[in-house]
């Protein structure tokens, strides 16, 4: 699991705010009383999974540490359609001000937890693992992964620095995939896993010898992952990727695959539908 760096959250939420109010909210200022303390409650208006509690949070203190943002809801609960969420009491402008910006992160999140827990549920009878990729919002990874994990899935790897994945390209300028593992092993030994992808049963049978780490399936049909499992038999974990959907996550993890990405958790999410109502 990636464990968001809160400093680095906190300077995105920074850049957020700034991205949003720059020299200031002209219509809260216009409108709103000065000191005028005010309340209001986060209400979901669709089931959910609550995600991104600390990150909405910290948005509104960061602009006025003295706001006061109390959750009904933990990290990861769900939540039915028209249940209070949180409620907030502090100064107006602030809360007004800050609410763009704190329901940008908390309806994202919780759109990629809620969607990540759909396709878990879809293949919790198999021993697959849903897991994400790095087609993530740019700047946003580190809180689109950790939605990931709240949802009940698993993080693939963070970047290009902590996990080898050759695929067609690196086996093209390399000359062959047996070239390419040996300069990966060469150079780093076994530090860190290592995946080649693959895009049919002919390649499969040439990365199978090489014991790597694990073998990425690339857009296989369901006959040939099946087949796939059977020549691998255990020894090497098996991934498959490419046009995964709810509709055939179930069928893809019944041919006994170990891993499933799914590109579409991060890369086009469907924000969680949630609302900040002033109450007084």
């Amino acid at each position: 699991m990636i464990h968001p760096d809160r400093h680095k959250v906190v300077d995105l939420i920074n850049r957020s705010l700034s991205e949003d109010i720059g020299s200031g909210d002209i219509t809260s200022r216009a409108i709103l009383d000065p000191g005028k303390i005010t309340t209001a409650e986060l209400i979901a208006k669709e089931n959910l999974v609550i995600c991104g509690v600390w990150v909405f949070q910290k948005t509104f203190m960061e602009l006025e540490s003295s706001t006061k943002v109390k959750f009904i809801f933990n990290e990861g609960d769900y939540v039915e359609k028209g249940e209070k969420v949180a409620v907030l009491k502090g100064l107006a402008e602030s809360i007004l001000s800050a609410e763009r910006t704190a329901l940008n992160f908390i309806q994202r999140m919780s759109g990629i937890a809620t969607l990540t827990k759909m396709y878990v549920d879809e293949v919790k009878h198999t021993k697959a693992v849903i897991l994400d990729t790095r087609k993530t919002m740019p700047g946003l990874r580190i809180l689109d992964k950790h939605a990931v994990v709240t949802g009940g899935g698993k993080n693939h790897r963070l970047g290009l620095f902590d996990m080898v994945i050759i695929k067609e390209n690196h086996i093209t300028a390399a000359g062959s995939v047996e070239k390419a593992v040996k300069k990966v092993r060469d150079r780093f030994d076994d530090k860190f896993i290592l995946e080649v992808e693959v895009k049919n049963l002919a390649e499969l049978n040439k990365v199978l010898p090489l014991k790597v780490d694990r073998i990425l399936l690339d857009n296989m049909t369901i006959k040939d992952m099946q087949e796939a499992v059977r020549l691998a038999e255990g020894k090497t974990k098996l991934e498959a990727s490419g046009n995964v959907s709810l509709e055939n996550v179930k069928s893809i993890a019944e041919t006994g695959v170990d891993y499933i990405s799914v590109g579409s958790l991060t890369h086009s999410v469907k924000a969680a539908d949630l609302s900040l109502l002033i109450q007084s």
